[in-house]
């Protein structure tokens, strides 16, 4: 493998790792800080994608981009009064929520399961334009997936410390004290569900016209939570930056192994299991860190048996 070729797999990794990093930094607000599992995610990355993709094909790119948040508001709202207001368990309501959202997402698309957009103009096309001419060139798609993922990450750490964030984030830890300090946890669900849902759109739509492509079977829930577990073993202690900068790191990460993959030519049916495998280390890789002294007395004790 020559350096070229490493170069080129960790700038796809890195790209793909940005723009997905926005999904797991949804996770990071509704699972970390709301405490709440919403399931919903792969129907919403793909409504935004769709919207997005509808939107840019009818020539309004940069508009694209605030549609497809609206419609993850949408779907965030409806998850969270499921929830809030009907008494429909979370996993439960974001089940529902994505098995409707495949009906919605493919009425979005015209009903067809697939939208190409090769001859439409996305952000990613306007930014190679525009870096044409400068240091750069070729660098357009990492360029604009780091503008968003900086403007997402600066967002969520100005507003997870306003008070509405502290009121989300003492929801996440503890509903009941929430209740008693005159702070209404259904208004909380809904708003920190609605943005963290906006977030998982915004990454669907920049996928789309990233690959100039939409596929209604785009799956993230697995992908992301594998990324959000890696980033919180890495950097899961600190500050708000710190730690959404660990969802990034994670993203990253995996997407680096997921091209290894794909480069050593493994079938497109096993990176399921490869994502599988990555979510099970991610997971006990703490447990087995902190378990690991006392492995290793048995071990030795075992060989002075023998």
């Amino acid at each position: 493998m020559t350096i070229a070729t490493i170069l080129s797999l960790g700038e796809t990794a890195l790209k793909l790792g940005l723009i997905c990093s926005l999904t797991v930094l949804a996770l990071f607000l509704s699972y970390s800080m709301l405490n709440v599992c919403d399931l919903s995610t792969d129907g919403c990355f793909t409504l935004g994608a769709a919207v997005g993709a509808a939107v840019a094909v009818s020539g309004h790119p940069f508009l694209s981009i605030f549609a497809a948040m609206a419609a993850g508001i949408c779907s965030g709202f409806v998850t969270a009064i499921l929830q809030t207001k009907l008494g429909v368990d979370s996993l439960l309501a974001g089940i529902i929520v994505n098995t409707a959202l495949y009906s919605v997402n493919i009425a979005v698309m015209g009903g067809s399961s697939l939208i190409n957009m090769n001859r439409t103009e996305t952000v990613f096309s306007m930014m190679k334009e525009t870096l044409k001419s400068t240091p750069l060139k070729g660098r357009g798609d990492i360029v604009v997936a780091f503008i968003a993922v900086a403007i997402v990450i600066a967002f969520l750490v100005f507003f997870l410390r306003t008070r509405l964030g502290l009121a989300i984030r003492a929801t996440g830890n503890n509903a009941d004290m929430v209740k008693s300090s005159s702070i209404n946890p259904v208004f909380t669900t809904i708003v920190g569900l609605c943005v963290a849902n906006s977030f998982t759109a915004l990454s669907g739509c920049l996928l789309s016209q990233s690959q100039k492509s939409v596929d209604i079977n785009i799956g993230m829930v697995t992908i992301a939570l594998a990324s959000l577990l890696i980033g919180g073993t890495i950097l899961g202690r600190g500050g708000i930056f710190v730690r959404a900068v660990g969802m990034v790191l994670g993203s990253f990460i995996f997407r680096l192994v997921y091209t290894v993959a794909l480069r050593f030519n493994m079938p497109a049916f096993m990176l399921k299991l490869v994502s599988s495998v990555i979510v099970v280390l991610a997971i006990s890789g703490p447990y087995l860190k902190k378990q690991w002294p006392q492995i290793k007395r048995r071990m030795t004790h075992r060989k002075g048996v023998q």
